[in-house]
Protein backbone atom coordinates (compact mmCIF):
# COMPACT_ATOMS: atom_id res chain seq x y z
CA UNK A 1 0.00 0.00 0.00
CA UNK A 2 2.83 2.00 0.80
CA UNK A 3 4.42 2.69 -2.60
CA UNK A 4 0.33 3.17 -4.29
CA UNK A 5 0.45 5.65 -1.58
CA UNK A 6 3.53 7.32 -2.86
CA UNK A 7 2.67 7.48 -6.57
CA UNK A 8 -0.47 8.93 -5.93
CA UNK A 9 1.17 11.67 -3.30
CA UNK A 10 4.18 12.12 -6.06
CA UNK A 11 1.07 12.90 -8.78
CA UNK A 12 -1.13 14.68 -6.70
CA UNK A 13 2.00 17.33 -6.05
CA UNK A 14 2.75 17.49 -9.80
CA UNK A 15 -1.00 18.61 -10.43
CA UNK A 16 -0.45 21.01 -7.36
CA UNK A 17 2.51 22.43 -9.22
CA UNK A 18 0.72 23.15 -12.57
CA UNK A 19 -1.94 24.63 -10.56
CA UNK A 20 -4.65 22.05 -10.27
CA UNK A 21 -7.50 22.71 -7.13
CA UNK A 22 -9.67 19.97 -7.58
CA UNK A 23 -9.45 16.65 -8.95
CA UNK A 24 -12.32 14.42 -10.07
CA UNK A 25 -12.13 10.90 -8.09
CA UNK A 26 -14.15 7.99 -9.53
CA UNK A 27 -16.28 5.61 -7.12
CA UNK A 28 -12.90 2.77 -7.52
CA UNK A 29 -10.21 5.42 -6.86
CA UNK A 30 -12.80 6.93 -3.46
CA UNK A 31 -13.23 3.31 -2.17
CA UNK A 32 -9.17 2.88 -2.23
CA UNK A 33 -9.15 5.54 -0.24
CA UNK A 34 -12.08 4.91 2.22
CA UNK A 35 -9.90 1.33 2.42
CA UNK A 36 -6.61 2.71 3.35
CA UNK A 37 -8.44 5.38 6.13
CA UNK A 38 -9.99 1.87 7.47
CA UNK A 39 -6.90 0.41 7.82
CA UNK A 40 -5.29 3.63 9.59
CA UNK A 41 -8.32 3.67 11.78
CA UNK A 42 -7.88 -0.06 12.81
CA UNK A 43 -3.59 0.14 13.45
CA UNK A 44 -4.32 2.77 16.14
CA UNK A 45 -6.93 0.45 17.71
CA UNK A 46 -4.10 -2.52 17.70
CA UNK A 47 -1.59 0.07 18.99
CA UNK A 48 -4.50 1.44 21.78
CA UNK A 49 -5.16 4.52 19.99
CA UNK A 50 -9.18 5.28 20.48
CA UNK A 51 -11.09 6.25 17.33
CA UNK A 52 -14.50 8.89 18.05
CA UNK A 53 -16.90 6.82 18.37
CA UNK A 54 -19.63 9.60 18.90
CA UNK A 55 -22.61 9.07 16.35
CA UNK A 56 -22.72 11.72 13.53
CA UNK A 57 -25.98 13.37 13.36
CA UNK A 58 -27.39 13.66 9.79
CA UNK A 59 -27.66 17.08 8.14
CA UNK A 60 -30.62 17.77 6.85
CA UNK A 61 -31.29 17.87 3.08
CA UNK A 62 -30.89 21.14 1.38
CA UNK A 63 -33.59 21.97 -0.81
CA UNK A 64 -32.15 22.52 -4.52
CA UNK A 65 -32.92 26.09 -3.99
CA UNK A 66 -30.58 26.55 -1.57
CA UNK A 67 -27.91 24.24 -2.05
CA UNK A 68 -24.53 26.22 -2.23
CA UNK A 69 -22.89 25.56 -5.71
CA UNK A 70 -20.20 23.36 -6.14
CA UNK A 71 -16.57 24.60 -7.06
CA UNK A 72 -15.27 23.96 -10.64
CA UNK A 73 -13.46 20.67 -10.67
CA UNK A 74 -11.02 20.24 -13.25
CA UNK A 75 -11.37 17.12 -15.71
CA UNK A 76 -10.91 13.58 -14.49
CA UNK A 77 -6.73 13.61 -13.86
CA UNK A 78 -5.59 10.27 -15.52
CA UNK A 79 -4.10 8.01 -12.91
CA UNK A 80 -0.79 8.35 -11.56
CA UNK A 81 2.30 6.46 -13.93
CA UNK A 82 3.22 3.30 -12.55
CA UNK A 83 6.82 2.58 -13.11
CA UNK A 84 7.97 -1.04 -13.46
CA UNK A 85 11.13 -1.81 -11.96
CA UNK A 86 12.05 -5.37 -13.43
CA UNK A 87 15.48 -7.41 -13.30
CA UNK A 88 17.52 -9.58 -11.28
CA UNK A 89 20.28 -7.13 -10.20
CA UNK A 90 20.90 -4.00 -9.17
CA UNK A 91 22.55 -2.83 -12.38
CA UNK A 92 19.54 -4.50 -14.41
CA UNK A 93 16.83 -2.76 -11.93
CA UNK A 94 18.62 0.39 -12.88
CA UNK A 95 18.22 -0.01 -16.71
CA UNK A 96 15.01 -0.74 -16.69
CA UNK A 97 14.78 2.66 -14.47
CA UNK A 98 16.33 4.04 -17.55
CA UNK A 99 14.48 2.56 -20.44
CA UNK A 100 11.08 3.66 -18.64
CA UNK A 101 12.68 7.16 -18.27
CA UNK A 102 12.76 7.96 -22.10
CA UNK A 103 9.21 8.03 -22.78
CA UNK A 104 8.18 9.36 -19.15
CA UNK A 105 4.59 10.64 -20.07
CA UNK A 106 4.36 13.02 -16.65
CA UNK A 107 7.37 14.54 -17.96
CA UNK A 108 7.39 14.29 -21.48
CA UNK A 109 3.36 15.83 -21.84
CA UNK A 110 4.86 19.27 -19.98
CA UNK A 111 6.64 20.30 -22.83
CA UNK A 112 9.36 21.97 -21.05
CA UNK A 113 12.08 19.70 -21.00
CA UNK A 114 14.43 19.03 -23.71
CA UNK A 115 14.48 15.80 -25.83
CA UNK A 116 17.57 14.19 -24.69
CA UNK A 117 17.33 12.03 -21.14
CA UNK A 118 20.50 11.90 -18.92
CA UNK A 119 19.93 9.19 -16.22
CA UNK A 120 22.38 8.06 -13.83
CA UNK A 121 26.16 6.93 -14.08
CA UNK A 122 28.01 4.72 -10.93
CA UNK A 123 28.30 1.95 -9.31
CA UNK A 124 24.18 1.15 -8.42
CA UNK A 125 25.15 -0.86 -5.29
CA UNK A 126 27.33 1.89 -4.07
CA UNK A 127 27.22 2.87 -0.22
CA UNK A 128 26.82 6.29 -1.37
CA UNK A 129 24.12 8.31 -3.59
CA UNK A 130 24.89 11.89 -4.65
CA UNK A 131 22.00 13.49 -6.31
CA UNK A 132 21.61 16.85 -8.35
CA UNK A 133 18.82 18.84 -9.98
CA UNK A 134 19.02 18.53 -13.81
CA UNK A 135 21.38 17.86 -16.40
CA UNK A 136 23.23 21.21 -18.47
CA UNK A 137 24.64 21.58 -21.37
CA UNK A 138 27.57 19.15 -20.75
CA UNK A 139 25.54 16.02 -19.67
CA UNK A 140 23.42 16.52 -22.15
CA UNK A 141 26.18 16.69 -25.13
CA UNK A 142 27.84 13.18 -22.90
CA UNK A 143 24.48 11.93 -21.72
CA UNK A 144 25.69 11.16 -18.36
CA UNK A 145 25.20 12.92 -15.22
CA UNK A 146 28.07 15.90 -13.94
CA UNK A 147 30.97 15.67 -16.65
CA UNK A 148 31.04 19.66 -16.98
CA UNK A 149 33.35 22.13 -14.89
CA UNK A 150 30.86 21.33 -11.86
CA UNK A 151 31.64 17.71 -12.54
CA UNK A 152 35.29 18.25 -12.42
CA UNK A 153 35.13 20.27 -9.03
CA UNK A 154 32.90 16.78 -7.91
CA UNK A 155 35.72 14.52 -8.98
CA UNK A 156 38.11 15.99 -7.06
CA UNK A 157 35.66 16.09 -3.68
CA UNK A 158 35.38 12.46 -4.50
CA UNK A 159 39.10 12.45 -4.57
CA UNK A 160 40.33 13.74 -1.70
CA UNK A 161 37.63 11.48 0.38
CA UNK A 162 39.44 8.84 -0.81
CA UNK A 163 36.22 7.53 -3.21
CA UNK A 164 36.45 7.02 -6.78
CA UNK A 165 33.49 8.08 -9.03
CA UNK A 166 33.18 4.38 -10.21
CA UNK A 167 32.40 3.55 -6.83
CA UNK A 168 29.56 5.79 -5.91
CA UNK A 169 26.30 6.45 -7.80
CA UNK A 170 25.36 9.85 -9.69
CA UNK A 171 21.99 11.01 -10.51
CA UNK A 172 19.65 13.87 -10.81
CA UNK A 173 15.83 14.79 -9.92
CA UNK A 174 15.17 15.55 -13.39
CA UNK A 175 16.14 13.37 -16.29
CA UNK A 176 15.93 16.15 -18.81
CA UNK A 177 17.62 19.29 -19.40
CA UNK A 178 15.35 22.11 -18.60
CA UNK A 179 14.25 23.64 -22.11
CA UNK A 180 14.30 27.94 -22.66
CA UNK A 181 13.92 29.72 -26.07
CA UNK A 182 16.88 29.73 -28.33
CA UNK A 183 19.01 27.69 -25.77
CA UNK A 184 22.40 26.74 -26.60
CA UNK A 185 24.91 26.51 -23.65
CA UNK A 186 22.36 28.68 -21.01
CA UNK A 187 20.73 26.13 -18.34
CA UNK A 188 17.69 27.13 -16.33
CA UNK A 189 16.67 25.65 -12.65
CA UNK A 190 13.87 23.30 -13.12
CA UNK A 191 9.94 24.00 -12.01
CA UNK A 192 8.94 22.23 -9.42
CA UNK A 193 6.61 20.74 -11.48
CA UNK A 194 9.41 19.37 -13.57
CA UNK A 195 10.97 17.88 -10.30
CA UNK A 196 7.63 16.50 -9.00
CA UNK A 197 7.35 14.55 -12.44
CA UNK A 198 10.55 13.30 -12.12
CA UNK A 199 10.81 12.41 -8.75
CA UNK A 200 9.53 8.61 -8.60
CA UNK A 201 12.65 7.57 -10.73
CA UNK A 202 14.77 8.79 -7.85
CA UNK A 203 12.62 7.00 -5.57
CA UNK A 204 12.87 3.63 -7.59
CA UNK A 205 16.50 4.71 -7.33
CA UNK A 206 16.83 4.73 -4.22
CA UNK A 207 15.16 1.56 -3.01
CA UNK A 208 17.40 -0.07 -5.78
CA UNK A 209 20.60 0.90 -4.63
CA UNK A 210 19.97 1.30 -0.93
CA UNK A 211 23.07 3.71 -0.11
CA UNK A 212 23.88 4.41 3.49
CA UNK A 213 23.44 7.54 2.82
CA UNK A 214 22.92 10.35 0.13
CA UNK A 215 24.11 14.11 -0.60
CA UNK A 216 21.85 16.31 -1.85
CA UNK A 217 24.08 18.89 -4.20
CA UNK A 218 22.90 22.37 -3.98
CA UNK A 219 19.12 23.74 -3.03
CA UNK A 220 17.16 22.71 -6.01
CA UNK A 221 18.74 19.18 -5.48
CA UNK A 222 17.42 19.56 -1.39
CA UNK A 223 14.35 21.04 -2.49
CA UNK A 224 13.27 18.47 -5.33
CA UNK A 225 14.03 15.36 -2.96
CA UNK A 226 13.47 16.55 0.58
CA UNK A 227 10.76 19.32 -0.35
CA UNK A 228 13.00 22.33 1.46
CA UNK A 229 13.38 25.48 0.53
CA UNK A 230 15.99 28.39 2.00
CA UNK A 231 18.99 28.66 1.57
CA UNK A 232 21.78 26.15 1.38
CA UNK A 233 23.27 27.53 4.71
CA UNK A 234 20.08 26.81 6.89
CA UNK A 235 20.00 23.07 5.07
CA UNK A 236 23.23 21.88 5.83
CA UNK A 237 25.34 21.28 9.19
CA UNK A 238 22.34 18.45 9.84
CA UNK A 239 21.09 14.97 8.92
CA UNK A 240 17.73 14.94 6.77
CA UNK A 241 15.71 11.91 5.57
CA UNK A 242 14.45 10.16 2.39
CA UNK A 243 12.49 7.52 2.71
CA UNK A 244 14.69 6.03 5.66
CA UNK A 245 18.11 6.88 4.05
CA UNK A 246 20.31 9.23 5.91
CA UNK A 247 20.31 12.69 3.61
CA UNK A 248 23.30 15.61 3.80
CA UNK A 249 22.95 18.47 2.37
CA UNK A 250 25.77 20.61 0.54
CA UNK A 251 26.60 23.11 -1.71
CA UNK A 252 26.71 22.63 -5.57
CA UNK A 253 30.03 22.14 -6.80
CA UNK A 254 29.29 24.74 -9.30
CA UNK A 255 29.61 26.70 -6.41
CA UNK A 256 33.39 26.79 -5.78
CA UNK A 257 33.48 27.19 -9.66
CA UNK A 258 32.76 31.24 -8.52
CA UNK A 259 35.29 33.89 -7.62
CA UNK A 260 33.67 34.58 -4.68
CA UNK A 261 33.80 31.35 -3.15
CA UNK A 262 36.46 31.91 -0.26
CA UNK A 263 38.44 29.22 2.03
CA UNK A 264 35.93 29.27 4.40
CA UNK A 265 33.48 28.05 2.23
CA UNK A 266 35.80 25.18 0.43
CA UNK A 267 35.84 24.09 4.29
CA UNK A 268 31.90 24.27 4.65
CA UNK A 269 31.72 22.32 2.05
CA UNK A 270 34.43 19.84 3.16
CA UNK A 271 32.98 19.36 6.65
CA UNK A 272 29.48 18.08 5.03
CA UNK A 273 31.58 15.47 3.44
CA UNK A 274 33.90 14.79 6.47
CA UNK A 275 29.84 14.14 8.24
CA UNK A 276 29.40 11.86 5.07
CA UNK A 277 32.71 9.94 5.93
CA UNK A 278 31.82 9.08 8.98
CA UNK A 279 28.64 7.87 8.28
CA UNK A 280 30.11 5.64 5.88
CA UNK A 281 32.97 4.65 8.18
CA UNK A 282 35.52 5.73 5.71
CA UNK A 283 39.00 6.01 7.35
CA UNK A 284 39.80 9.89 7.66
CA UNK A 285 43.37 10.95 8.18
CA UNK A 286 44.41 14.21 10.20
CA UNK A 287 45.30 15.50 7.07
CA UNK A 288 41.72 14.96 5.20
CA UNK A 289 40.45 16.72 9.08
CA UNK A 290 42.81 19.78 8.23
CA UNK A 291 41.42 20.36 4.59
CA UNK A 292 40.88 24.17 3.71
CA UNK A 293 41.24 25.44 7.46
CA UNK A 294 42.83 28.29 7.92
CA UNK A 295 47.24 27.70 8.47
CA UNK A 296 48.41 28.43 11.41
Amino acid sequence: MSRAVDLLLDHLRAEQARGVEHVYLDEEAREVLRDLHRRTVAAKKNKGGTASSAPTQATPARSKTTAPARPREAPAAPPPAELKVEGATAAERVASLKAQAENWQPARAMGTLREKMVFSVGDPEAELMLVGEAPGHHEERQGEPFVGPAGQKLNDILKAMGVERTGVYISNIVKFRPAMPKQTSNNRKPTPEEMAACLPFVREEVKVVRPKCIVALGGTAAEGLLGLSGSVGAMRGKWHEFDGIPVRVTYHPAYLLHGSAALGDKRKIWEDMLEVMEMLGLPISDKQRGFFLPKG
